[in-house]
């Protein structure tokens, strides 16, 4: 019964949002970072409580950032939704993004949102290690739970990782060691680590097919992608660990572009994304991230990591670093 109550009372929070009334003629663009089927979920509900007509492409967070820059004059878009904030802040520096204050993210913690009201995070995700127990056992060796761990000479050509230069998920890999070791010191560990790497991919949880496939042995990336993975049927295969220094996480983000068409229908979305409508679908495609609205529900599955040791990330100065790290690590690396 109660939570047949609450369920009411949230539909008539959604349908007081937008004033007892289907916006049937409205229309709305959407760029999403994250996967086609949860988009297409979140936007099949979004049309369903809002009579929105949505549609959405699917890129990755950097991908996302250069189509939002190169259609500053035009732009056939109207939200950006998913990825982590560091990009979104860059696109805040540059004029890209529409300041909007929704109500609904007053609740919302102050480290997880932008404090002049340009994005607002709807998740938060830790990064961590994927492994493949059957490929570690062949190289007699443990799953890796530490950065230090990842420098063993055992993993050459046996990580894999998205690039920090043309992803968002490979970028907060690499502000994460930064913060964690300092700027010398942990470019200093990425050359090192580079060593080890047999390659790195264009969207951040692309590492974990090549983990689960057996091409590498451990990937890095988001620890709820990879849980997602071990739910669907890879328990035994994979184990997923957060390095014991200390991890830093994405806040995912969402932002109104401020030269997209429909921001009336954008500011709807906005509004409806920070509420547990729309975040408690998130677990019903396997997204298991922690959540940002009041009284949406995280999966089960992440408890384990719940208490993990993070870092205070610096979302603002990762974002305000990222043209000049990433062009670092790319000479670094040469890739």
């Amino acid at each position: 019964m109660k939570k047949l109550i609450a369920t009411l009372l949230t539909l008539m929070m959604v349908f007081a949002m937008f004033g007892g009334a289907l916006a049937e003629n409205e229309k709305l663009t959407i760029y999403s970072a994250v996967y086609e089927d949860e988009t297409d979920g979140l936007c099949k509900r979004f049309e369903e409580v809002s009579g929105i007509k949505t549609n959405y492409v699917v890129l990755g967070g950097g991908e996302i950032l250069n189509r939002v820059k190169n259609e500053n004059e035009n732009a056939t878009c109207s939200v950006w939704f998913g990825g982590p904030a560091d990009p979104f802040i860059t696109a805040k520096n540059e004029g890209l993004l529409l300041q909007y204050e929704s109500p609904n993210a007053a609740a919302i913690e102050g480290k997880y949102k932008d404090p002049d009201n340009y994005w607002t995070g709807v998740y938060i995700g830790y990064v961590g290690f994927v492994c493949n127990n059957e490929r570690l056992a062949e190289l007699g060796i443990e799953a890796p739970d530490s950065w230090e761990d990842l420098l063993d000479p055992k993993l050459e050509n046996e990580i894999m990782l998205a690039s920090p230069a043309a992803s968002s998920t490979g970028y907060v890999i690499l502000a994460t060691v930064l913060q964690l070791m300092g700027e010398e010191a942990g470019f200093e560990y990425m050359e090192k680590l580079d060593k080890n790497v047999l390659q790195y991919t264009e969207r951040g949880g692309a590492c974990i097919t090549s983990v689960i496939a057996g091409e590498v042995a451990v990937g890095i990336c988001f620890c709820h992608d990879a849980i997602t993975q071990q739910q669907n049927g890879y328990q035994d295969l994979l184990t997923v660990n957060v390095p014991e220094e200390g991890t830093g996480y994405e806040t995912g983000a969402m932002a109104i572009i401020a030269n997209g068409p429909d921001q009336e229908a954008a500011k709807k979305f906005y509004d409806w994304a920070l509420t547990a409508d729309c975040q408690d679908l998130y677990k019903d495609y396997g997204a298991l991230q922690f959540l940002t609205a009041p009284g949406a529900t995280p999966s089960e599955y992440v408890a384990r990591i719940a208490t993990a040791k993070t870092i205070e990330y610096d979302t603002a100065w990762a974002g305000e670093k990222r043209a000049e790290f990433t062009e670092q690590w790319t000479k670094l690396t040469g890739r």
